[in-house]
């Protein structure tokens, strides 16, 4: 039977650090590693970076009342002190520990070149029906942000260490983190008994070899998903090829009894991810994709969002662009693996939203805005012109792109690729700044208008968008696209959602 709640006790951070002894007396409230959101009673982890030091804030965490801290560097303190050779390791063995005391709940590991966010607001939607659905916030998917998320989960039942629930679970039996497969003749996508409740849906982010397969080690999930695969972090990765290599660690990493969802695109992830799980299930439009994971009747509507038909329930989308049907399908089958009724499924995924500067439609005046520059790489950029290309407007389609990052030696290959694709599109004028606008010097295309400097946008743009237009933003998050929104809201009126 499953504990009624977790506590972090002095003997229980030794024992989750590899270290022996502690007191099973003294207890702690929860785990921090940033002095500003420390709580009286927090186990302090003192993290170091490039560019930050957590020894160098560790009389500031003791001064607001943390009970332990975690460090690598040995420190005379008036709290107990667990030293450590890596304090990042040390946080995720932490978070590892928290994971196997909650043994019995569904883990949820989402990685992929681009979609993980959309995917895991989908997924945490599908799954709304079962209590306590929780979830990776903002954009918390690396090492640092994935173990505070499991740390930060609610607690088994009472109020734990952590406060932060007292929702109850019942012992159905099972006892196991993995969910059991019934035949329902539905193949790939077979509906598995649901443990329990709270299920945690978790980014898993990735920017050089190996990030994979140790937020795997500490999450351990019961279902993994891939989105999709392209040049993004190639400055690490080496290329296509070792970020898919990178990516599929996580279906690598399953338990045999786990559950493996990757999308259609590109077809080498199907292919590659089939080689190493033939139970995969594959999701997406093309017929890589199970027959059960594809769409039926799918349809767009005049702002962009698709419906579509799944199982015989009717999936209204009000996220726009058809690469979200894709991104929903994923989320379908995970509610597919855990058991969830598909009428809930289906109205859960409808009722998703999109997430600020990700597909997020806006009105400034009469013009309509498609501000999708949370992050960048060249599928993304295809989807979210794809995406203004489908939109109904009364004037002209305009894209504005600027800088992919992150994409090392292949940088000028990838935007000069990128920018033919979009160029073979019906857009009316592209607005090219940085990367973008660098690729372009040689293109002799009336639609295309470059300003080199991000920072010119503010004063050029409103003169190249008229009343009428519908208008992309589309750009790496280090570009800060999103800073021309306010020189169009003082040209054609205040943006509204």
């Amino acid at each position: 039977m499953r504990a009624t709640g977790f506590r972090w006790s002095d003997a229980e951070v030794r024992r989750a650090l590899g270290l022996s002894g502690g007191d099973p007396a003294k207890n702690y409230r929860g785990v921090s590693t940033d002095t500003r959101a420390l709580r009286p009673g927090d186990v302090f982890v003192a993290l170091q970076g490039e560019r930050f030091d957590g020894h160098d804030f560790v009389d500031a965490a003791v001064a607001a009342g943390c009970g332990a801290v975690v460090a690598s560097q040995p420190m005379d303190l008036p709290v107990p002190v667990h030293r450590v050779s890596d304090t990042l390791t040390a946080l995720g063995d932490l978070a590892h520990h928290r994971r196997e005391h909650e043994a019995d709940i569904p883990v949820v590991g989402i990685t992929g070149s681009s979609g993980k966010t959309t995917v895991k607001d989908l997924t945490l939607g599908a799954l709304s029906s079962l209590p306590g659905a929780h979830g990776t916030r903002a954009n918390n998917n690396n090492r640092i942000g994935l173990p505070l998320t499991i740390l930060g989960m609610p607690t088994g039942g009472g109020r734990g260490a952590n406060d932060s629930d007292d929702r109850r679970t019942r012992d159905d039996g099972h006892g196991s983190t993995a969910p059991r497969t019934r035949d329902d003749g539905h193949g790939s996508a077979a509906l598995r008994t649901p443990p329990t409740d709270r299920p945690l849906i978790l980014e898993m982010g990735a920017n050089e070899p190996g990030e994979i397969a140790e937020l795997a080690r500490i999450a351990k999930p019961t279902v993994g998903v891939v989105t999709t695969v392209s040049e993004t972090h190639v400055e690490r990765l080496a290329g296509l090829a070792g970020v898919m290599a990178e990516k599929l660690d996580l279906i690598r990493s399953l338990a045999p009894d786990a559950a493996a969802v990757v999308g259609d695109e590109p077809a080498a992830l199907a292919e590659e991810a089939r080689a190493l799980r033939p139970d995969v299930a594959v999701a997406g439009w093309s017929e890589r994709a199970d027959p059960e994971l594809r769409p039926s009747k799918a349809r767009v509507g005049p702002g962009g969002a698709w419906s579509f038909e799944w199982r015989g329930r009717t999936v209204a989308l009000r996220i726009p662009g058809a690469h979200n049907v894709h991104n929903a399908l994923l989320a379908l089958a995970v509610s597919r693996f855990l058991g969830v009724p598909e009428d809930d499924a289906a109205t859960g995924v409808s009722a998703v939203g999109p997430g600020a500067m990700r597909n997020e439609l806006r009105r400034v005046g009469d013009v309509t805005l498609l501000v999708d520059c949370y992050n960048a790489n060249a599928a993304s950029v295809s989807a979210a012109v794809s995406t203004l290309e489908a939109l109904e407007a009364t004037g002209r389609k305009v894209a504005v792109l600027g800088t992919m990052l992150e994409l090392g030696t292949r940088s000028r290959a990838i935007h000069r690729e990128a920018l033919e694709r979009a160029l073979a599109t019906g857009i009316d004028r592209f607005v090219l700044t940085g990367a973008f606008a660098c690729a372009a010097r040689r293109v002799s295309d009336a639609r295309v208008h470059l300003v080199e400097r991000v920072e010119e946008l503010a004063e050029r743009l409103p003169r190249l968008v008229a009343p009428g237009d519908a208008v992309l933003l589309k750009a790496s998050r280090g570009v800060r696209l999103e800073r021309t929104i306010p020189a169009l809201e003082s040209s054609f009126g205040e943006a509204r959602v």
